[in-house]
């Protein structure tokens, strides 16, 4: 058994707009081409909706919008991320709008730069780190801080009235 100093990590590369971001991998459960969305009424901006992942309801988020980058216009390469998000405790799965999945890639941690401190348009707080592959800057997200706990209170709440407006 060898002693590895540093730690090797999956990500998910994905592109919103011309920002490319990294998801760790053990956060995406799927990736999902676009499917029908129900809208949810009086729902926050951010919020597509829901969609049926096999019988299930997911609620649906616009990536872009949660982070202040207008609204996603849909391609053919957009995509929906399942990802599994843990908060407080509990685990929520959530589907992302992304404009497109790129690659998987393996990150050394010691690639890993600290996030930007200032001048940042995107919320520091939840951007782990960023590392440079090819010639491009990534942003590492760390999934579980995007969302806050009331937020996906919210989006679990508005996802159930959804069911139980369509079995009624």
């Amino acid at each position: 058994m060898k002693d590895h100093a540093t730690k090797i990590n999956s990500y998910l590369t994905f592109k919103l707009g011309d920002e490319i971001f990294g998801a760790n991998v053990a956060k995406v459960l799927n990736i999902l081409e676009m499917t029908k969305i129900t809208k949810v009424p009086k729902a926050p901006p951010y919020m597509k909706g829901v969609i049926n992942l096999r019988g299930a309801v997911l609620p649906l988020i616009d990536t872009r919008v949660k982070f202040d980058m207008g609204e996603t216009v849909y391609t053919t390469n957009t995509c929906i991320l399942v990802l599994d998000i843990e908060v407080n405790g509990d685990s929520v799965h959530v589907g992302a709008l992304v404009d497109s999945v790129q690659e998987v890639v393996e990150i050394d941690d010691s690639q890993i730069m600290p996030p930007p401190s200032i001048g940042s348009k995107y919320k520091s707080e939840f951007i782990e780190g960023m590392v440079k592959i090819n010639d491009d800057f990534v942003m590492l997200l760390n999934m579980d801080l995007i969302f806050s706990t009331s937020e996906l209170s919210l989006l679990r709440d508005s996802s159930e009235e959804t069911v139980i407006e369509e079995e009624s």
